[in-house]
């Protein structure tokens, strides 16, 4: 591929979606030619399967349901979206990927790990990202922001089906997410809570630039 895939990991709260729109101003003003988008809902049918998957009323979706929602919105994303703009020399900035289905489906729904991953990488069509960050934060303090910032925004707390299932199951996917970083540690990189944005931003973007002098 000519361009680049780089994703955007996390628990609920975690602040992935704040980075990765910094990382994305701080390329363009750069000159580079660069691409944002995320999962579920990328692309026009994605965005349906994300109002089903998220809608807190769908509560009778069982986990293998929800896993091939999840992964019918990443072979449509990804056909329709992430090759076409590799293929074109495009950095890509993805909020959530492959990480996000074995975290939250494979670690947090207890699904079988190695079918899970075999699944995702027939639903990416082989694809995984070239760099990911995973922005790790407990899950108190993530549901926390989360509250926090929706009070700010519209001053309502209401949450969404992945949201609302339970500390239990959100311990499970942090936990999932470190366990994915320790065995990938050359592609993820976790970036803990400690350090306001604009001190992660300045990470990110020193990996980032070391990376895209190399490719």
């Amino acid at each position: 591929m000519k361009g680049k895939l780089i994703t955007f990991e996390g628990p609920e709260g975690s602040g992935k979606s704040t980075q990765m729109a910094m990382l994305h101003s701080y390329l363009v003003s750069k000159g580079y030619d660069c691409l944002s988008t995320r999962e579920p809902g990328g692309t026009r049918m994605g965005k349906l399967i994300r109002g089903i998957v998220l809608d807190a009323d769908q509560k009778e979706i069982v986990d293998r349901a929800e896993l091939f929602l999840i992964l019918a919105d990443r072979a449509q994303h990804t056909a329709e979206v992430i090759l076409p703009a590799l293929e074109e020399g495009k950095i890509v900035l993805c909020d959530r990927y492959n990480d996000s289905t074995m975290a939250y489906q494979g670690y947090g729904r207890g699904l079988d790990l190695s079918r899970t991953r075999r699944m995702c990488g027939y639903a990416s069509f082989g694809l995984n990202a070239d760099l990911t960050f995973l922005l790790d934060v407990d899950v108190a303090t993530g549901f926390s922001r989360i509250k926090e910032n929706r009070r700010a925004v519209s001053g309502k707390e209401a949450m969404d089906r992945m949201e609302t299932a339970g500390t239990v199951f959100h311990e499970k996917v942090r936990a999932g997410y470190l366990s994915l970083a320790k065995e990938e540690s050359q592609r993820i990189t976790v970036l803990g809570p400690s350090g306001n944005a604009e001190e992660v931003h300045l990470k990110i973007v020193k990996i980032v630039e070391a990376v895209l002098e190399n490719r």
